[in-house]
């Protein structure tokens, strides 16, 4: 409701932002909680979105004392989404532990309801293998839990389960790949996007992602707050599509050549193994070919979200608009080559924010 205070983690983020506009449309008190160092980009992201604006580190439970004071409702979206660097620690810093830390704090100061970010990446893909698709209801086995990332989300969300078990007022929402304005670093599944525009993704694999625009999936993160069951999961996805097609709009909607050359996921992997052991293992630094990439690009990543369209209104847009308006925010920000930007057709609209 308008005035309510909400606090939101990782609020300078691709999602995080997404989620802080969409309260602020609605007149919500949007407390924004972002990470040490980063506050001068979150006073560009958040300018006129934030009521106030709170640094604190999650993986120090003593730095969020105060930020849910008067609180209502949490929103905790703060994670490490990478896939550099190896060492476990940062990702289990941040991912395990600051999720405990902010849904006992939020718990502690009284709040209503936590609405806590998990990930596609902690359900189980036995399913796709056969041409169906994954939903809440599939448990993931655990040695295919590749990376750092997917291993923390993991522990992270059985421990706000477990918080959940002993009271914690919390509903789950698990993105699929978000794509569209404001992927300012960018993330790994703009970054896809990001390297077609600029010429760096020459062939395909076989493989499939479900793709959905950010503003929709924030909509569906506050619909969760609002109608979700407690403890309950929700997939908020959009389309399930194939990668030679999602180049293939990305192609006429830029006016550039999608790549005709389909690469087996064999030979990827063994490029990334390669690519490991040399820039990573050697030159310490991120590989260009990460194995948790690759190994992703293996698998056909098709889930139904189904169950929070039933209970929640959730909908979403086509995965044209998505990547309309993501081209639209890269090209408008200087992200794309000047030589790529010049070869491309007019932009199919202006960015809807950011």
């Amino acid at each position: 409701m308008p005035g309510d205070r909400v606090v939101v983690t990782g609020a300078a983020g691709f999602i995080g932002s997404a989620i802080a506009r969409a309260l602020a449309s609605r007149g919500a008190d949007v407390v924004a909680v972002v990470e040490p160092g980063t506050e001068s980009e979150a006073a560009v992201v958040l300018d006129g979105v934030a009521t106030d604006v709170v640094t604190g580190d999650i993986g120090d439970a003593g730095s969020l004392e105060g930020a849910f004071v008067e609180a209502r409702f949490c929103f905790h979206v703060a994670a490490r989404y990478a896939f550099w660097p190896k060492e476990p620690e940062p990702y289990y810093r941040a991912n395990v532990e600051g999720s405990r830390n902010v849904v006992n704090a939020a718990w502690r100061s009284g709040v209503e309801r936590i609405c806590y970010t998990s990930s596609v990446a902690t359900l189980g893909l036995q399913r796709t293998l056969e041409g169906g698709t994954a939903s809440e209801d599939d448990y993931a086995h655990v040695e295919h839990l590749f990376g750092n990332y997917k291993r923390s989300k993991y522990v992270a969300e059985h421990e706000v389960l477990r918080l959940g078990a002993q009271g914690a007022p919390v509903v789950l929402a698990h993105p699929t790949f978000p794509v569209g304005p404001g992927d300012r670093r960018p993330t790994p599944t703009g970054k896809l996007v990001l390297d077609f525009l600029n010429g760096r993704v020459p062939a395909y694999v076989d493989t499939t992602l479900n793709v959905v625009h950010v503003d929709d999936l924030a909509e569906g993160h506050v619909l969760a707050l609002e109608r979700g069951r407690q403890g309950v999961s929700y997939v908020l996805g959009g389309e399930n599509v194939s990668m030679q097609s999602l180049l293939a709009q990305l192609a006429e909607l830029s006016g550039l050549r999608a790549p005709t050359l389909r690469v087996p996921s064999a030979l990827t992997l063994a490029a990334a193994i390669a690519s490991d052991a040399i820039e990573a293992g050697l030159l310490r630094r991120e590989p260009h070919v990460p194995i948790e990439g690759a190994r992703m690009g293996a698998t056909h990543m098709r889930f139904d979200d189904s169950r929070a369209r039933a209970e929640l209104g959730y909908a979403t847009r086509p995965t044209r608009d998505a990547l309309a308006d993501a081209i639209s925010f890269f090209l408008a920000h200087g992200y794309v080559s000047a030589r790529r930007a010049g070869a491309m057709r007019t932009a199919v609209r202006s960015p809807t924010a950011g």
